[in-house]
């Protein structure tokens, strides 16, 4: 499909959001599997970090510089770029739960415990970042090309137009942000869920993010003692 450089919204032309905001968090998240403790991960740790970079090159091919092309080949690979990023972080997530239960030799220390523990969060956030970014009014292309009449997050700039500008729709440190509030106050914050699946996401990542905080401070208080 033909690239559309900028849409009209009243007398604005709005571009499409860049890719290299996501393209930087997402290489970040590869590089979480390598800092934690060898075997940590129920497969090799560079399998999943391989896909996603094999996917972010097939995504900036496809769609480089901004993000503002409509087409089903693209929708596929991001949505399967989110799929391998969540099941890392499901995998690592488990594993650091279970370790913590356990007794294991993982958390068996508080310095190995809390670094553990923070890259398991942080991949935690940086996953969660990316489902509500892709699913949230469609994902990017769609929010900008073909933007919903009721959207499935309001945030506070769409609510109350005089805090932006004309044209002004989520893009993706928006939604890192989201989800590292979500993330540390277990609850919406200023973000609020609208659509059902919106609703079930955010309680999945607020109760995960409190399961891990909870075991890991326990667990540090106990090593501590």
């Amino acid at each position: 499909m033909k690239r559309v450089p900028s849409v009209e919204v009243g007398a604005e032309r709005v571009e499409g959001e860049r890719r290299w905001p996501m393209a930087v968090t997402l290489i970040a998240a590869m590089g979480l599997p390598f800092l934690l403790p060898s075997g940590f991960t129920f497969v090799s740790s560079w399998l999943a970090p391989a896909l996603e970079g094999v996917l972010l090159v097939a995504l900036i091919a496809s769609d480089p510089g901004r993000i503002d092309r409509r087409q089903a080949s693209i929708r596929v690979l991001s949505v399967a770029l989110v799929i391998v990023l969540v099941a890392g972080a499901v995998v690592v997530a488990v594993h650091l739960v279970s370790d913590i239960i356990r007794a294991g030799p993982y958390t068996s220390s508080p310095t190995q415990l809390l670094r553990v523990g923070s890259l398991v969060w942080v991949y935690i956030i940086i996953s969660f970042s990316f489902i509500f970014w892709e699913l949230d009014g469609g994902g990017p292309e769609e929010r900008l090309l073909a933007p919903r009449q009721f959207p499935d997050m309001a945030f506070p700039e769409q609510l109350n137009p005089n805090v932006a500008g004309p044209g002004w729709r989520p893009q993706f440190f928006d939604y890192l942000y989201l989800g590292f509030t979500n993330a540390t106050a277990f609850s919406p914050t200023d973000v609020m869920p609208l659509a059902r699946w919106a609703k079930l996401l955010m309680a999945i990542e607020a109760s995960g993010s409190l399961v891990i905080l909870g075991l890991v401070i326990a667990r540090a208080v106990n090593i501590l003692k």
